[in-house]
């Protein structure tokens, strides 16, 4: 048994010595490696073998989101000698940030960054994840204190392109390159909340009235259009109906002309030579006798002239003498 105390202990030293020197790094890993405190060389993935007591790892700070047993996610912090050169997500608890305005909104922000330098991220800052949490939180402060409420919410797009800009140029030196920087949520205080819900509300409703004058305007107008063109439509029947009208009067007169010139030219033809007027003239004074005669008095009196118009037509004269109404002067 006294001989195997010693060789126990071997075993565990040797065992000590191995947990020491070979180190499995995982792929998109590496490991900083100091010989005597200072930086040798970067343990890239794979097998590795360290000079035991000589060179040893340099642990590096890092964060990242842990569940707790009742499901809710925590930030939690720890040191690791290796290096995840990976893009990692660094999400920090909202802020309060006074605007422009002298308005406190708070402000939940998220990095996306990736170590592009393992060395600097090593040596070059002291805890990464705070560093860049801090110049984050400075650098937003800065960028919407120069914002009124109102461009804040509706100028993310410009505030997360300003944030990269500014943390990629400050965080150049620390061997990280940042990726992207997103605002997760831009919460006003609750009467500031209230506030835009009214100012919200009138606007909807403003834009409803105007939508409803629009619409009615617009109705009158098609009313009055349509109106106008019935009328016009009108007009324009009432007219072509008065030109057809008026062609067809024309047309009636004109075959009634040439109607009576027609029969004037077959009376000429059939009666002596010069006796047509006479008769023509005759058959008038016939004519108008009923409508003469159909007043109330009982004396008609005819001019000398139609004795001898009548007399042209043949016993006309003697017909007239013997009414008993009739007086001829």
């Amino acid at each position: 048994m006294g001989a195997l105390v010693p060789v126990a202990v071997v075993v565990v030293l040797a065992l000590f010595i191995a947990s020491k020197s070979i180190k499995i790094i995982g792929q998109a890993e590496v490991m900083v490696v100091e010989r005597l405190g200072r930086f040798h060389r970067l343990a890239r993935s794979g097998f590795n073998i360290l000079i035991p007591f000589i060179e040893r790892p340099r642990a590096i700070d890092v964060r990242f989101l842990e569940a707790d047993v009742g499901g809710q996610k925590r930030i939690m912090s720890r040191s690791t000698p290796r290096i995840d050169l990976r893009e990692q997500v660094l999400n920090f608890p909202s802020q309060p940030v006074i605007t422009k305005d002298n308005v406190t909104i708070d402000i939940d922000a998220v990095l996306y960054y990736r170590v592009a330098d393992p060395q600097k991220a090593t040596y070059a800052v002291q805890n990464l994840p705070y560093a860049l949490e801090t110049l984050t939180r400075t650098t937003l402060r800065n960028i919407v204190g120069e914002m009124e409420l109102d461009q804040t919410l509706a100028s993310r797009d410009q505030i997360n392109k300003r944030m990269r800009e500014v943390i990629e140029e400050a965080s150049i030196g620390w061997g990280v390159d940042v990726t992207r920087v997103e605002l997760q949520a831009i919460e006003p205080p609750r009467d500031i909340q209230q506030s835009m819900e009214l100012q919200m509300r009138a606007e909807r409703e403003r834009r409803a009235a105007v939508t409803n004058a629009e619409a009615s305007k617009r109705a009158q107008i098609l009313e009055s259009e349509g109106s106008r063109e019935s009328q016009m439509r009108k007009a324009e029947g009432e007219k072509e109906a008065a030109i057809l009208r008026a062609q067809g009067l024309a047309e009636a007169r004109l075959a009634m002309a040439d109607a009576e010139a027609e029969a004037l030219r077959r009376i000429a033809a059939a009666l002596p030579e010069g006796q047509a007027a006479s008769y023509l003239l005759g058959l008038k004074y016939l004519e108008a006798l009923p409508k003469i005669t159909e007043g109330k008095g009982t004396t008609l009196f005819l001019p000398s002239e139609a004795s001898g118009v009548l007399s042209a037509v043949g016993g006309l004269r003697q017909m007239l003498q013997k009414g008993p109404s009739s007086t001829e002067k």
